[in-house]
């Protein structure tokens, strides 16, 4: 029997490696999958210069809030710690810079 419930909105928030300069960086988005797509094509001015890039990380909330909230975290001496911890097995395979 069908759900007549929409599928929850979820809002991400995301961390690309940049290939060219070893650095990360981290954003927030409700459509991860189009972000993703303008990051690769060049279309954000955050990003264009740092090309390519390589989706490492990413988290979902229920909440927009509550992702904005974890951007700002991710981009705190503790939430870059939270990083290194929780990537660690990729910075093993992989060099990059926090």
């Amino acid at each position: 029997m069908p759900s007549n419930k929409t599928s929850p909105v979820f809002f991400y928030t995301y961390v690309l490696h940049s290939l060219k300069d070893g650095h990360n960086y981290i954003g927030y988005t409700n459509h991860l999958k189009k972000r993703l797509q303008e990051h690769w094509k060049g279309e954000s001015f955050a990003t264009k210069g740092r090309l390519p890039l390589k989706l490492i990380y990413f988290e979902a909330s229920l909440n927009q809030e509550d992702a904005k909230q974890r951007e700002k975290y991710l981009k705190t001496t503790n939430g870059r710690r939270f990083l290194i911890k929780r990537l660690k097995h990729y910075r093993v395979k992989n060099v990059w810079h926090l």
